[in-house]
């Protein structure tokens, strides 16, 4: 199982920073790597069944994945069918902070099940990409739509 999570305090009340992060649909455009496809969305209109595929620059990972929302605070998603991963589970928290400012923290983890022999490249790939990048993009974002 390939895991991974990383933080950044983010200049914003936690309302500002969840509106970005509940906004799955939108996400491809300042989450380098991703593209999404919204499937099935819930009374709220928001998307709860979403194909994605992330661009691990060895392979690409196609999966759809069902998201859960806990407003404002954590939004979760989980493998539901792929043919390329076993697991996939992942998650935003969110959590408010002195000043108006907002910890935001984005953890992942993935069995690379068939691709198990890319596991160490994919490991190498991912870490720095998705994980380690994406509380800096949650931040950029924030401070670009003001």
């Amino acid at each position: 199982l390939l895991t991974g999570s990383s933080s950044a305090e983010i200049d914003a009340p936690i309302d500002r920073v969840w509106a970005l992060v509940e906004d799955v649909a939108r996400a491809p455009e300042w989450q380098q790597g991703l593209s999404l496809v919204v499937v099935e969305r819930d009374r709220e209109g928001r998307p709860v069944v979403c194909d994605t595929v992330s661009d691990a620059r060895v392979t690409k990972v196609y999966c759809r994945v069902a998201m859960s929302y806990d407003p404002p605070r954590k939004l979760s998603w989980v493998r539901v069918e792929s043919e390329d991963i076993d697991v996939m589970q992942g998650s935003w928290e969110l959590e408010a902070l002195a000043g108006r400012r907002t910890r935001a923290t984005y953890s992942l983890a993935v069995d690379p099940g068939k691709v198990g022999l890319l596991a160490r490249p994919l490991e190498k790939a991912l870490r720095p990409i998705v994980v380690g990048a994406r509380p800096a993009e949650l931040a950029r974002e924030v401070a670009n739509r003001g």
